[in-house]
């Protein structure tokens, strides 16, 4: 199985006729994802690649009974392009968008939690999401991934999401759905979201988590695992050498008054009983050991 998406997962392109939106709407057509429609207010009745435009939504949604969309729109506009989804009838949005506003977010996170609380938003900043061999919505690249499980990923990090994926498939280990949960410091979904739906998920029967420095949302993910979970769990914390008090890369991997550090949250993690590596090759090794082990 996979989880939050699969081969029945049909997509909405919010910005595919955009360039990046119609770029990667095609590549995750070709992949195997069912994009079925994009919109556009003045380009409705038009088509990209044979995907038909609508004006909003959910005229999208009707024409097409799609339960998820993609948001490939420039930042002022993923505010209103998330809770267009929402109120257009979609069941799971994935924000790819980089550079939102922080209280656009928190904004659309406590409105969707208030007013829609069936829709999970994942983003933004984030690659997507891949159930390899079933569905690919984002910017991860298909042919890194391996199809048929037992390890589920999930990381903070976009690059390093495609690097789990390749070490995985170096091994010849294949995965349930990877997860690109994205960095900005209000993510519609959490570590602890995906570990809960892998712990569910008859299929997956392992878990690699990337995180990196910032906030507290690794340690919160060591507390689930070390209470909640039974499945075994590899992981990999990035921003072991980051100076205190820079921001390194995403908007939420900041250290500030000891908080947040790689080395805090490599040892809570521990703590829970998780393998944690030093680096993303060796977070693949411990990865490789579990799987040959259950």
């Amino acid at each position: 199985m996979s989880i939050f998406v699969d081969e029945n997962t049909k997509v909405i392109y919010q910005g595919l006729t955009g360039s990046q939106g119609s770029y990667y709407g095609r590549l995750n057509a070709e992949y195997g994802t069912q994009v079925v429609a994009g919109t556009h207010p003045k380009k409705a009745g038009s088509d990209v690649d044979g995907v038909p435009i609508y004006a909003n939504v959910g005229d999208a949604v009707a024409a097409t009974g799609a339960t998820a969309s993609c948001i490939f729109i420039p930042a002022p506009g993923v505010r209103g392009a998330v809770m267009e989804a929402a109120e257009g009838g979609v069941e799971f949005i994935v924000a790819i968008t980089e550079g939102v506003p922080a209280h656009d977010e928190a904004f659309f996170y406590n409105d969707l939690k208030r007013s829609f609380p069936k829709v999970r938003l994942l983003g933004p900043n984030c690659p997507g999401i891949i159930s390899p061999g079933k569905c690919n919505i984002g910017i991860t690249a298909g042919h890194i991934a391996k199809e048929g499980g037992p390890v589920g990923i999930v990381s903070r990090s976009g690059t390093l999401t495609y690097q789990a994926l390749y070490e995985l498939k170096q091994k010849d280990i294949g995965v349930t759905t990877c997860v690109g949960i994205g960095g900005d410091p209000v993510p519609g979904t959490s570590f602890i979201d995906c570990l809960e739906a892998f712990e569910a998920d008859p299929d997956t029967k392992a878990v690699m988590m990337i995180g990196e420095i910032g906030g507290s949302a690794e340690e919160e993910a060591a507390d689930f695992i070390k209470n909640h979970m039974t499945k075994p769990v590899a992981s990999y914390i990035a921003g072991v050498t980051a100076p205190p008090g820079k921001k390194m890369g995403h908007a939420g991997a900041i250290v500030s008054g000891g908080k947040g550090t790689a080395a805090a949250k490599m040892e809570a993690l521990e703590d829970a009983g998780v393998k944690v590596g030093q680096n993303p090759t060796e977070a693949g090794e411990l990865m490789a050991e579990i799987v040959a082990n259950l």
